[in-house]
């Protein structure tokens, strides 16, 4: 059938010939007149500012979003490409005319080639296409034609690592469009090359240049070769180095020894960073500025048929020096993801999880973290049962009678068949939490929400499950009641908890919004947490009593083990922590109450907005949630107005700033209390000082506010998210 159409297009393109050619002629006319006079005359009832579209339904949202990005440099790459430069030629084309050379190339182009080739990788690892970025590079279109061997060598191994890297985000899962695009655009990968074989090619180069570097320089121009040896050594041995640590921390077979050699091959490739970055002056036209890699074997054109026929946005690759100390800053939180084997408990494992997710790291870090934690579904480092996991984690937080060592319950099959379910439901729930943290921050927001509702089912089966073991009898005299229920509902508040901070993160809300979100943070999210941890406490505290009754035979030695019970309690430092932000929330809802009796919040136009339907928005993904229960824009609205207008007292909005200056107060003491009870953890240190320079300062303008300070202005607060992502420092101006 195709040649029967090629047979008819070739014998319609033999009878064009024959026919004569007219030549087509253009009436042009300018309308740029009529044009301006149509949209400022009266056809449109309104005149039309620069940047302003018309809506009409021959001209919508997909009409005017082409006619934006059509011809803007920033949008469409063809603008900036196309101007200027001269036709693209292949590989094949550039060896032909001279462009680019195979052999005898000189240390300071092959240094130079390297380094611009990592900058189009950290570009490829920032969302760019690697039609755009790596591609661009004419070397890897035919690296078996190249004679010079370090840039032979280092092509092939381009490819290794390119593979690997797409392999371990694939299999991560954790990118969006906008983080990552894996199209090769049908470049082959060099599947035929071996890890072995690339390993022992660079090996083999890197010693050479190393037998080169011992020959010590004689004079000025043998000394410049030397250093550029060292500089080109340092590359190879990087580049060997860094493929080894992407292909063993990929690989889930003997997980945790492989860490162990990407440890030391981390701290080695290091100390090639610096070196390479010390040395990048040495590359060819290091010192030129430009948009694209400007040295002999690039063409940012290369590929631009290859591109998809929407607009390609225009991609802009790293500086060579930029590039490098983005893979140093790769290479540390590298180190950083090997230390997640230090966490063995789901809870330590899952905060670990969120502070690495809060210094928005990038796509190929955050994917490492996951195939290290979990390289399969339910398999922690590939050895330990993740059903396990979570029980233990279980156990750790409230002591469940039915998984405490000597307990009876589980010999009913019935009890047993019940919790089997539930943690394998648990298995699905916090492995998609986990996933979660691996995407970026503003991702995470609408999936936290999905999450929701998988919370809540699960909430219901922990309940029938409490429920049906509280009707076993045991010989653990500790009711079963709400332990699984607790334990879920505490996760599904601090998922609630982080959806409404991202907000503040990802600045979603306007100012006039700030004192719903920060209540229902104080009045019920905070507040409900507290409660289930408190509760968590109370049955652990319990269970070491039971403990300690069935240890101690004799009244002496049972008044020895309650003389050395005086150890702080499980939970304490979480809890004063989550007490210290209750309280945070509540300074803010009181001095933002304040600030609107004192008309310093400008609020929109009531003709144009409606604060329930602002509330029910922001606050929707909860509506459909039985436990914590949702709170409704008219309880929230009927406290607000309570706190303002009460009938025995004038409110004023200094009684406001008082009251919010007592939370804040009682919120640097927890803080401070909790500074003195934490462990030698950098992270939660941190955290604990961010808070506490929040409380300080807030309490002090505050207390200005509360006396009168600038009573007579009118000039709206600023709050500044500098110190804290959630929590602001309020400022005046």
């Amino acid at each position: 059938m195709a040649t029967m159409v090629e047979d008819e297009n070739s014998v319609d393109m033999n009878e064009d010939k024959k026919l004569p050619f007219n030549q087509v002629s253009y009436n042009w006319v300018d309308i740029t007149q009529e044009f301006f006079e149509a949209i400022t005359g009266s056809y449109f009832c309104l005149e039309l500012e620069l940047g302003e579209l018309l809506h009409n339904e021959f001209f919508g949202l997909f009409e005017a979003m082409s006619a934006i990005e059509m011809m803007d440099p920033k949008m469409d790459a063809g603008m900036l490409c196309n101007r200027g430069n001269s036709k693209p030629c292949t590989f094949i084309q550039a060896v032909e005319t001279g462009a680019i050379k195979l052999d005898n190339l000189i240390p300071a182009e092959v240094i130079g080639i390297i380094d611009s080739t990592y900058s189009c990788i950290v570009s490829w690892l920032e969302g760019h296409s690697l039609a755009q970025t790596v591609f661009t590079n004419l070397y890897l279109h035919q690296p078996s034609m190249i004679v010079d061997k370090p840039l032979k060598t280092f092509c092939y191994a381009v490819y290794k690592i390119i593979e690997v890297i797409k392999d371990c985000i694939n299999k991560a899962l954790v990118f969006e469009e906008e983080d990552f695009q894996s199209l090769t655009y049908g470049y082959r990968l060099q599947q035929d090359i071996t890890e072995q074989k690339t390993i022992s090619m660079l090996r083999e180069v890197e010693e050479e240049l190393h037998r080169k570097s011992r020959i010590k320089p004689v004079d000025v121009e043998s000394e410049k070769e030397y250093n550029d040896g060292l500089a080109l050594y340092a590359r190879i041995r990087f580049t060997k180095m860094f493929y080894q640590t992407l292909s063993l921390m990929g690989r889930k077979e003997q997980l945790q020894q492989n860490l162990v050699d990407c440890q030391r091959l981390l701290s080695n490739c290091s100390d090639m960073i610096q070196v390479m970055i010390k040395t990048v002056n040495r590359g060819e036209k290091a010192d030129e500025i430009s948009d694209h890699p400007n040295i002999m074997g690039f063409d940012a054109m290369v590929n631009q048929r290859l591109l998809p026929p929407t607009f390609p946005r225009y991609t802009k690759i790293k500086p060579r020096v930029e590039a490098l100390e983005y893979l140093d800053e790769l290479l540390n939180r590298f180190k950083t993801v090997t230390k997640i084997t230090n966490h063995t408990g789901f809870h330590a494992a899952l905060d670990f999880f969120l502070e690495f997710s809060r210094q928005s790291p990038c796509i190929l870090s955050r994917s490492m973290l996951q195939i290290v934690y979990l390289p399969t579904t339910n398999r922690v480092f590939g050895v330990h049962n993740f059903a396990d996991v979570l029980k233990d984690a279980a156990r750790n937080f409230i002591a469940p009678p039915v998984l405490m060592p000597k307990s009876t319950l589980l010999q009913n099959h019935q009890a047993k068949e019940y919790v089997d379910s539930f943690f394998s439901r648990c298995v699905t729930l916090f492995g998609s939490l986990l996933q979660l943290t691996g995407h970026n921050r503003a991702r995470q927001r609408d999936k936290l929400a999905h999450l929701l509702e998988d919370f809540a089912t699960l909430q219901d089966k922990a309940e029938r499950v409490d429920g049906y073991l509280h009707t076993l009898k045991s010989d653990i005299p500790r009711s079963h009641w709400a332990c699984f229920g607790t334990w879920i509902l505490y996760h599904m508040l601090r998922v609630m908890i982080m959806y409404l901070l991202s907000g503040f993160e990802l600045e979603l809300y306007s100012v006039h919004e700030y004192h719903y979100i920060f209540w229902y943070l104080h009045e019920f999210l905070y507040a409900w947490l507290v409660s289930a941890i408190t509760r968590a406490d109370t049955f652990l505290t319990e269970q070491d009593v039971h403990n300690d009754t069935h240890k101690g035979r004799g009244g002496k030695k049972s008044a020895k083990n309650k003389k050395k019970k005086s150890t702080p309690r499980p939970h304490h430092l979480e809890i004063l922590m989550y007490q210290a932000m209750q309280n945070i929330c509540g300074g803010y809802y009181k001095a933002l109450v304040g600030f609107r009796m004192d008309g310093k919040i400008p609020l929109p136009e009531t003709q144009f907005d409606s604060e329930r339907v602002r509330y029910e928005h922001r606050l929707l993904p909860f509506s459909s949630l039985l436990t914590p229960p949702p709170v409704h824009y008219q309880e929230f609205s009927e406290m607000t107005n309570a706190q303002m207008y009460k009938k025995n007292e004038k409110v004023t909005s200094a009684t406001q700033y008082l009251a919010g200056c007592w939370h804040f107060h009682r919120a640097r003491n927890m803080l401070e209390r909790a500074l003195s009870l934490c462990p030698a953890n950098i992270n939660i240190v941190n955290e604990i000082n961010d808070l506490l320079k929040v409380a300080k300062t807030n309490f002090v303008v505050l207390k200005l506010l509360a006396d009168g300070h600038k009573k007579d202005s009118k000039e709206p607060p600023v709050f500044d998210f500098s110190c804290h992502q959630h929590f602001p420092l309020i400022k005046l101006i």
